[in-house]
């Protein structure tokens, strides 16, 4: 049920990203192909708190809209670890995979906003205190997150424009329970990524 309402958000994001560059796309005279508004790239993900720390990579495979708007699927694997989760001194290995869909638009081509829903898979492994004699366990479930944020890039020149690389920060505001984006107690984490984005097909034309 959550995957599906998952699949059924990052579906309405592509659409409402493609219904909103619908107008100014009239304006553009330059017909280009499907494959020649392709893009790939992908990013690193890093965020840290008193007890959290997450590592993690994202390739990406996305559709120029328009010379201001991107959508695309992402694919993510993350590493966190939690300490001091229930008890002091014990610690929380976790490791994520799933993917999801995001809507990307530039005000002007060094900036954007980005909002982007994901669904992801969750194994864990419980180590408790030393001292408490317990043994490890372990956990499995899945959790959808829904981000917002926006970054800053090294200069998008339209669709036909050259690759480039960002830097972002997003905020899982969802908070749903094991989101990999909170820390132990639930409180949101900033989520800073570093990437690239390389066109597939585009010329080195562009606005």
């Amino acid at each position: 049920m959550i995957m599906k309402k998952t699949i059924t958000v990052a579906l309405l994001m592509i659409v409402s990203g493609a219904l909103f560059a619908q107008e100014k796309e009239k304006d553009e005279k330059e017909e280009r192909t499907f494959k020649e508004n392709l893009f790939t790239g992908g990013s690193v993900t890093v965020g840290f708190s008193n007890n959290t720390f997450i590592i993690g990579g994202s390739p990406v495979l996305g559709y120029s809209l328009t010379n201001w708007a991107d959508a695309g699927l992402v694919f993510n694997y993350t590493y966190t670890s939690y300490r001091d989760v229930y008890v002091y001194d014990d610690r929380l290995r976790q490791k994520v995979y799933g993917g999801g869909a995001f809507v990307r638009l530039y005000p002007v081509r060094f900036l954007f906003a980005q909002a982007q829903v994901e669904h992801n898979f969750i194994r864990q492994k419980y180590i408790p205190d030393p001292t408490s004699g317990a043994g490890n366990s372990t956990a499995k479930g899945d959790v959808s997150s829904f981000l917002v944020g926006g970054g800053y890039t090294s200069g998008r020149w339209g669709r036909g424009g050259g690759p480039f690389y960002y830097l972002s920060v997003m905020f899982d505001i969802a908070k749903g329970l094991n989101s990999p984006y909170t820390d132990a107690y639930g409180r949101i984490i900033p989520i800073v990524r570093g990437g690239f984005q390389i066109p597939l097909f585009q010329g080195s034309g562009g606005r």
